[in-house]
């Protein structure tokens, strides 16, 4: 996950199976991707926020932001969001989920 210098998400990154459970049954990988689906659906269409977000494959899922001032209050929010969920799953389920947070380079 990256956020710039006031903490607003600029874009974040899921890679690989979690490896919690067979594939399809995974909770650890189905929680994550719930958060970050969720985040990419409330983001889109939202007036000051431009959001791009893919998924290649299984197992991968990223999103990157553009925020007008507009957009900012909200995106901080959606970005603290998913700090607290990611962190969440990754204290509960260290073994199969890492969170890293940067701060953007400008």
């Amino acid at each position: 996950m990256i956020l710039d210098s006031d903490r607003v998400l600029k874009a974040c990154k899921a890679s690989g199976h979690a490896e919690a459970g067979k594939a399809g049954t995974d909770i650890v990988c189905a929680a994550v991707t719930v958060l970050l689906r969720t985040a990419v659906n409330t983001l889109s269409g939202r007036k000051g926020i431009i959001v791009q977000n893919g998924a290649p494959e299984r197992g991968q899922l990223w999103l990157e932001t553009v925020y007008e001032p507009e957009g900012k209050e909200f995106l901080f929010a959606i970005g603290e969001f998913l700090v607290i969920g990611l962190m969440s799953i990754s204290q509960e389920y260290p073994k199969n989920c890492k969170l890293t947070i940067k701060n953007a380079s400008f």
